[in-house]
């Protein structure tokens, strides 16, 4: 069994998806690069979150100005199948970023 401690990665039970998602509900008006120092990614990897999740009409983006910002359809299912009863609402409630 290897002990994946010594490698200095770090797991969490929140992905990235969920942080950047639970960010842009909560805070709608984040550019990328603030995304990625809140979350801890890299902005690149943030583009391509925000790209998945509107792919999947979790997000839309909307010009404001010279600034996009993001309106979220919360009565999305989740996607993991055991969890397909619980709507977006329910996660990022429990999600909401300290300050």
């Amino acid at each position: 069994m290897r002990d994946t401690r010594s490698r200095g990665k770090r797991w969490t039970f929140i992905t990235n998806h969920a942080a950047v998602l639970s960010l842009i509900v909560h805070e709608p008006h984040l550019t990328a690069r603030e995304i990625a120092q809140r979350v801890g990614i890299t902005e690149r990897a943030v583009w391509r979150i925000l790209s998945n999740l509107e792919q999947e009409n979790y997000i839309t983006k909307q010009k404001v100005g010279r600034r996009l910002e993001y309106k979220s359809n919360l009565d999305r299912p989740l996607r993991h199948p055991s969890h397909r009863d619980k709507n977006v609402t329910e996660l990022v409630n429990i999600l909401k970023p300290s300050v």
